[in-house]
Formats: C-alpha cells, structure tokens, sequence
C-alpha cells in the first residue's frame, strides 16, 4: 500500500508539471523576442551560480529572490541541497548537517558575517539537548534569510574553527532589494499534517524602504508559524546479550535455580514464576544465555505529541554617507517554544541489573534467535511492565544585534570592521516522567518474525485499563527494595547557553593590479554554561498511591496508534498512560522540598545539582578567548597565458581556555583547569579559466577544530581507595587538527548551465576519542588539592577520559549538475534539473585501550559519515508557474564506535526523503503555493550492531502539505 501511496504521489506531481508546461504554451512569448527577463526559480538558480563562479574559494550558494522562496521551509533541508551536504532531522524536520563526511562539531555558521551558535533539546532518540559546539537550524525560520553559503575551501581571511565547511547565513538588507524604495511582502501559509491531522498556521513579512537619495534604507522582517504533530514507532533503547547484566532466571534445578530473584519479589510485588525444569525450558534459558544472542533491552511502542511555536524578527538599518562607504546595524531575535509529550509501554525490566529489577527475576519459556544472533521470538515470565509518560517545556531565545563597516579610505584602501554578539539560551524548565508499573507479569511475548522493525508485542491483560498498571510505589518511609521496580516521578530541569562576543577589524590594500593585500585582527570570546538538577533522591521512586486516590482519574489513553506505519496486526493500538498533572498534582511534586520520611527517601522532592552524582556531570561551563591575525594576497594575473586567480596567505590564532566543572568528593568540588594552544594556518586557494566557460580550482590549507565540550570537562569521579581510578573529560586536549586538498572542475556551459567535479581529501592528524590508559595524577589537569595528604601527585590512575589520537584520512568526490533545458522545443524549455552526488570514505583507528597495542584499536568509518549522498530536483518555470519535485537520498551512516552493551556500532539507516514545490503567479503582486514535504512519509530508523542491524528506532512523523499566498505591495 505504502508504494501504490508513492506512486500515486509521483504520478500526481508529474500531472501538475504536465499541466503547467501546457498552461506556458498557451502564453509563449513570440519567437523573435529580443530580451527574456527571468525571475522566480530560475533567477535565483542564476544568482546563485554567479555567486558560485566569481568566487576565488570553492562553494556553493543558494538565493531567494524574496521573502519565503527559499527551496524549502528549513534551513537544514535547504542546505542538503548542496553537494556534501546531509541532514539530521528531529521531529521530523532538518535539525544539523554534516558537510562531506564531518559532523555538526565540525562546521562553524556565521551570520551576518559573525560567529553564531544556536542550540536547543530534542528527544534522546535524536541526541537530546545540544551541549555541544554544533548549529540547530531548526531554531530559524526559513523566511528570515536571503542566501546561503557553504565554503568548503579555506582561506585566511575566514576565521577559522572548522573541519568541515563554514557556512554563512545572511538576512535581508535594504539595498539587496532590487528595486529601490518601498517594499513590502505578506506571506501566509496554512501546514497539514496527515498522522497528527491538524493543520496549522505560518506567515511572514517583509518590510523595507530606501530614502534620503537612497543613501539610507531599513528593513524589517519577521516569521511566525505553529507546528502539531504526532511522531509514532518502535524503540528498544539498544540491544543486550545473554548474561552481560546478570543472567535470566534459570529454570528449577538448573545453573542458578538457587537463587532468591528467582522466585521473590519485593513485599507488596507479585512475586515471579519460575519455570519448573524441562528440555523446553533449559534450551530457552541457554539460548537466552548465550553470548552470542542479543535481545532488545526495553521493546516498546511509543508516541511523541511535538508542539511548536516558532517566532524569528529581523531588523536591518543601512547607511550610505559618502561614495564608498557603508554602514549596516543587523538585528536578529529567533525564539522557538517547545513543548514534547512522549508515552511508552514497554518491558523494562530487561534493561536492569540484578538489584534494581532486571533479567534475574525473568524467565524465558520460549527464545528463537537467527543466524545473526537476533532474537526472533521470545515468551518471558516475571516481566516489568511500564506504562511511561515524559513531558517536556523547552524554550530558545537567539539575540544577535551586528554592527559592520565598509570604508574606502582611498582608492587603494579599504577597511572593514565587524562587532557583534550572538547569544543563545535554551531552558528546559519542566522535563517530568511519571510511570504506571505492571510487576513480574507472565506470558509477555515479543514476535519479530514478520517485521524486523516492527515487532508484535502482545500483553496478558487489557493495557487500556487501569488497575493491573497501577502507581506501585514503596510503603511510606521505606526505601526501595533490591530487585524491585516501584513507580517514579524524575523531575530534570536543565539549561545551556552560548554566547559568542566577536570584533574584526581588516584592510585591504591594492598593491597593484595583480596583487591586494589584506590583513586584520580577530577576537573572540565564547562562554558556554551548562546546568542540570535532580530529585535528591537517585532512585525518584514515590510512595505508594495514597488512600481514597482512584487511578482511573489519575490515567487518560493513548489512541489510534500505529495508523501510518506498517505495523503488523496484534498490537496494542491504545493504552493506558499516567496524566502527568493530576499525579504531579496529588503528589505536590513541584515543591521542591523534604515531603515526609527520611531525607533522600522516596518522598524527597528537593532538586539538587552539584551534589547530585546523577546530575552533577551536567553542570559545567567553558570560556575561551581567540586572538588571531591573518595576512593574505589576492591575485588576478595570467600563467601560462592563462587567467588565474586566488589567494595565498597563513592565520594565526591562540586559543586560551578555562574549563571549570564538578568531581564527586564530598557534595561535589568544583574544579577548574585552563589550557592554551597556538595555531598557524597557512592556506592556497587557485582558479584558473582554461577557457572562458571552463574554470579549474585547486586548494589547500591546514585547518583545526576546537575539542567537542563535553570533552573538555574537568569534573567526573577520583577513587584514591583501593584501586586508583578517574573518571571525567580534559580540558588540556589539544583541537582537531588536518590537512586539506581540494580540486574542483566546474564547466559553465550556455544558457547558465553548470557540469562540476569535486575532488577532496582531508589528512585528519589529531583526533580525539574517549579511551582508558594509566597515567600520573600529576598529567590529568586535576589540582593536587582532591588527593588525600599522603599522595603527591606521582601515583598512576587509571584514566577513562578523552585523548588525542593519530585519527585517519578522508576522502571523497563530488559531482554537480544543473542545466534548464532551454535547447527543446517550445514544449520542454521551461524545464530543468539539478542533480548532485558525494561519495566519501575515511577510516580512523579507534582507540579501546591506550595501553593494549594491538587489540586495543578497531579500524571504522567516520561517525556521521554517509559513504553516499545524492539530491535531484526536477523542475518547471516560465516566470507564471512553478514547480520541483526534489528528492534526497542519504546512505546509513555510524554514530557510535565501538557502541554500549558489547555491541560494535550503533547508527542509522539510509534515508530517502521526496518533497514538492508548487507555485502560480496570479499578477505581479499575488503569488500561490502549495508544498509537500516528506511525501514517502519516510521513517527514523537507527540501528545497533553492523551484521544484526538490530532496530533501535523505527519512527514516523506523517506528511505535510502546506498552501498559502504571497501579496507584494
């Protein structure tokens, strides 16, 4: 059904191109036109492709004409536009890109000509709250910005902190207008979404005006839209073998029938089944015991309820005093509200360890696992059943107002100037999860024989009512017993916040017409701020539910589940799920205070944060101050009889760093250690014009990357009894550092068509992996303070922490096409493609063991490295219709190596997502549209371990259609 759903969309989208192209013969222009004046699409398709040719650096540019025409509703999903460039997407829209192989961390975003970083949360599924130095474009609206791009070359005058590629997004200026004077554009779009049903509203405007004999001008814009939708599928937070947490309840009189977690349970729990001894039963548990067989640690079901509301305003004053002179004042403000239900019914209890509930208590009566070590099949006595509901509020305010000067001092002299701060916060002041429990359940049954994504999952007992899961909390002033499983209320609150303070100052000096000489100094000081706090009690168990209290008015349902997935028949389509107000509500969990019992007991709502050893690694913080000066020549000249142009020039930066986190002696203590290092980046950056159409690029540069932030934390865990060990992150790790060689062979044929080779390969020389090795305590960056008096500093530790290592090569290619079919007849030339595809490999020595030679590394791929990448957008324009139908491939890519619970990798799945763009010019000053994103309904699939590619996520979000109107005044 899903197919015939495919075509169906293809064939429809091929109609609206058939019935536009026919629409475009009936208004022809008469053949011996002299001037041809394009706009739309395809003038932004030109613009950008200019952009892209008169470049001296390698990149590629994507232009809107107006006010909401960028390609796509999503800066991210824009961006996979670009060859080497794919997404990640978290609810269901573009979130982070990586660029030619290197991730988030790895690619600096400018805007307006300034560092900036935007962070905000997501699900865990998706990497949860951005802690790190990677860009959320999901924060902005599309609508608020003029042009993108993507500079995969560097150069000396570009800052520098990137791997990958810098990206620099630009918003709407009075004098890029093309025509002068009063502007003004209303947009206001009306989204469907086909699995949450719900259709809600985005609208924008723009406002700009030039006056006092254009030599002034403002402009103002601003985005607002709302976003419901449902995000259903199947998760299984990793996959577990046999024995690794304990071992499964052996049937009687075999292995460890002896055992009490066998057969009792905690007082108020039903108590576990075990199976009495026989064939069937020991093969099962021997199965399940093996090693080499692997089962899902919690198979579950589950809903995501996604609400946004997105708000983005621009401000852009320019002034023009004299010929030769500019001054703009940008101001930026993005605010995007948040809020995330998430409900599961699961079975916990495989998850656990042998005291806090888990697979000791568990019977298997029935086990098949295949060839791959996969389990197929599994009946299981004494299982946790838990009905789970976390509900989020999360909040991010972007604020960056951006002062830039340009002043010819004289014909030869120019100076450039730039001051500006980018401050992102994200709040996340509610993160509450309440759970319904169902203890030691028999005859609980996982069937992944039909769907290996989606298993049936069948229950002993009605899961939509009440009662059987029930608030099994402890007994009031007791605390949890061993083996157990009581209910829980986790209340997290937690935050972060960047802010980027950044002044340029440049000049440019025409040393002659060959040669320009530029030069300048850079400073910069980043601050970054992370907190999170916890119930004071760990293990945020509750008191039973107290008395009078009815669950039924403590529960409401999950309904219609499962209905754009192709999940098989038996699952449960609706069950029960905690109201997480009206038992936040009854238990007042919200006081933050001691409610009765013992301190730390179970009725401690009092949120804590360093002293919190579950919270304290998440309250840390980062400040750097980068002072760096560059000196670069351009040249324009000739060699060999041929044009060429380009730059030659080296940065240098120094980089003073001060970490500042919290170890777990005492209450916590906070420590504080500081780094510095020094950088020269030399860079080369060639174009030659073999021919007037044909130009051939080469580049070369040394680049680095400061270390991910959560590297760089000081605090963790010291033991100095018994066996001397640490535990945390270092802060004296040195950045990322490669070499780059690039090439590029770019064809600009007639009729503004493009045919490009890139090739590209990058010499990563130090990078950095989380290992375990034995060093001095006086090497780790700690202070000698957290030893006790009778160490001196010398003594070994064993070290789990973050090194630099000797890293790998990546390399890849990339092909790039674009042509308007202006060379058929009257029936086709309005037609066009673009087309790209990357292909890039790398492999890096992992390190397990700093101290194991040879067994201690495993030789992979790059993380969030897709070996292949391809995006094709047919389209049609005549200046009156518009139309793309644009599809996006991405190949499965690796996110952990090695990965938890003894597998080798964890990632995700290839990807192909197939959008459509639709737009009819009624007059010069109305314009409608209709869009479809995510046509395939295209699912999340992670996976964990390479041969098994056991399923970790299998999630859908639904369709979206979007129709609006667009009014130039």
């Amino acid at each position: 059904m899903q197919t015939r759903y495919n075509l169906t969309l293809t064939a429809l989208a091929s109609a609206l191109l058939a019935i536009g192209n026919a629409a475009a013969q009936t208004q022809e222009a008469p053949e011996d036109a002299q001037r041809v004046v394009v706009t739309g699409l395809r003038a932004s398709l030109e613009s950008a492709l200019n952009a892209k040719r008169s470049e001296n650096s390698i990149v590629d540019v994507i232009k809107a004409e107006d006010i909401g025409k960028f390609p796509d509703t999503n800066l991210a999903e824009s961006l996979q536009r670009v060859p080497g460039v794919a997404i990640d997407r978290d609810a269901g829209e573009g979130r982070s890109i990586t660029v030619r192989g290197l991730g988030q961390d790895f690619t600096r975003v400018r805007i307006n000509g300034i560092e900036g970083l935007a962070t905000t949360g997501g699900s865990d599924n998706s990497g949860g709250i951005n802690r790190g130095r990677g860009f959320d474009f999901n924060v902005f609206a599309s609508e608020l910005f003029s042009s993108l791009t993507v500079r995969k070359s560097s150069s000396a005058e570009v800052e520098e902190g990137s791997l990958g590629a810098t990206v620099d997004l630009q918003t709407m200026r009075p004098f890029d207008m093309a025509k002068r004077g009063f502007n003004a554009t209303a947009m206001i779009k009306g989204r469907y979404n086909d699995l949450a049903k719900k259709t809600d509203p985005r609208g924008a405007f723009m406002m700009s005006d030039t006056f006092n004999n254009n030599t002034m001008g403002y402009l103002v814009s601003a985005a607002w839209g709302k976003r419901n939708l449902l995000e259903d599928g199947f998760s299984t937070g990793r996959w577990d073998n046999g024995p690794s947490v304990g071992g499964w309840c052996a049937p009687m009189g075999v292995g460890s029938s002896t055992s009490p977690n066998c057969s009792t349970s905690a007082p108020g729990f039903p108590v576990a089944t075990r199976l009495p001894a026989s064939q069937a039963a020991t093969d099962a548990y021997n199965a399940a015991s093996n090693p080499a067989n692997y089962h899902p640690r919690f198979p579950r079901y589950g809903r995501m309820v996604h609400e946004q509301e997105r708000l983005g305003i621009t401000a852009s004053f320019e002034w023009k005093p004299r010929r030769g002179t500019r001054l703009s004042l940008d101001m930026l403000y993005a605010n995007l509200d948040a809020t995330r239900e998430e409900n599961y019914l699961e079975g916990f209890s495989f998850s656990r360890n042998l005291t806090s509930g888990g697979k000791p208590q568990t019977s298997v009566v029935q086990a098949q696992y295949d060839a791959l070590g996969r389990l197929q099949y599994g009946v299981y006595n004494g299982v946790d059943i838990r009905s789970e509901t976390r509900y989020d509020e999360m909040k991010t305010r972007f604020t960056q107002p951006t002062l830039n000067l340009s002043h010819q001092i004289n014909d030869d002299l120019r100076l450039t100037a730039a001051l500006g701060r980018a401050k992102s916060v994200f709040d996340n002041p509610i993160q509450t999860t309440v759970t319904l429990d169902a203890p030691n359940v028999n005859g609980y049954t996982v069937d992944f024989r039909q769907n290996d994504r989606l298993p049936v999952i069948t229950y002993p007992f009605d899961v939509t009512r009440g009662g059987v899961l029930n608030i099994y909390g402890v007994p009031a002033g007791a605390t949890a017993a061993a083996n157990s499983l009581p209910s829980e209320i986790r209340i997290r609150p937690q935050g972060t916040s960047n802010v980027n303070d950044v002044l340029s100052v440049d000049l440019a000096w025409r040393a002659s017409d060959t040669w320009t000489v530029k030069g300048g100094v850079n400073a910069k000081r980043y601050k970054f701020t992370t907190w999170e706090s916890r119930r004071a009690n760990t293990g945020e168990t509750i008191y039973g539910l107290p008395a009078g209290a009815d669950i039924t008015n403590l529960t409401s349902l999950v309904t219609g589940f499962g209905a754009k997935q192709d999940m098989p028949a038996g699952n449960a389509t609706s069950w029960v799920m905690p109201n997480i107000g009206a038992i936040t509500a009854l238990y007042d969990a919200y006081c933050n205070c001691l409610k009765s019992g013992p301190a730390g007991g179970p009725g401690d709502f009092t949120l804590t944060s360093t002293s919190n050893a579950s919270a304290r690694g998440n309250n840390r913080a980062i400040e750097e101050e980068d002072k760096g000066l560059y000196l670069q020549g351009d040249f324009d000249s000739t060699l060999w009889g041929l044009p060429v142009r380009g730059n030659v020039g080296g940065r240098y930066v120094k980089t003073d760093l001060t970490a500042q986190g919290y170890v777990s002696t005492g209450n916590g203590t906070s420590v504080t250690a500081e780094n510095s290092y020094k950088d020269f980046l030399p860079s080369f950056n060639l174009t030659a014009n073999v021919t007037p159409e044909f130009l051939v690029r080469l580049a070369a540069a040394k680049v680095m990357s400061r270390p991910v932030l959560g590297n760089l934390n000081p605090g963790g865990s010291v033991s100095t009894v018994g066996a001397l060990g640490i535990t945390s992150g270092n802060p004296k790790l040195e950045p990322f550092r490669a070499k780059t060689f690039d090439a590029s062979f770019e064809y600009y044929f007639k009729d503004k068509a493009f045919l490009g080779l890139g090739l590209f390969q990058k010499n990563i020389a130090n990078y950095i992996q989380g290992v375990r090795q034995s060093m001095p305590y006086n090497e780790t960056g700690l202070p000698l303070s957290l030893l006790p008096a009778n160490f001196n500093g010398t003594e070994m530790f064993d070290v789990t922490s973050f090194l630099n290592t000797p890293g790998g090569k990546l390399r890849g290619f990339e092909l790039n096409y674009q042509q308007p079919f202006t060379f058929l007849p009257a029936w086709g030339r309005n037609f066009g493609l673009i087309a790209n595809y990357t292909r890039v490999s790398s492999k890096i020595d992992y390190i397990i063991s700093a101290n194991t030679a040879n067994s201690g590394t495993v030789r992979d791929e790059l993380v969030n490295l897709s070996p292949k990448s391809w995006n094709t957008t047919f389209y049609y324009d005549d200046n009156r219709f518009s139309a793309r139908l644009t599809g996006a491939y991405r190949s499965a890519y690796l996110q952990i190596v090695p990965a938890q619970n003894n597998n080798d990798v964890q990632g995700k799945n290839e990807t192909f997502n197939v959008d459509l763009s639709l737009s009819y010019k009624w007059n010069d000053k109305l314009e409608f549209t209709l869009e479809g994103v995510n046509l395939t309904n295209e699912s999340t699939d992670q996976f964990v371990g390479r041969a098994r590619n056991s399923v970790m996520v299998h999630n859908v979000t639904g369709r979206e259609l979007l129709l609006g109107a667009r009014y130039k005044f």
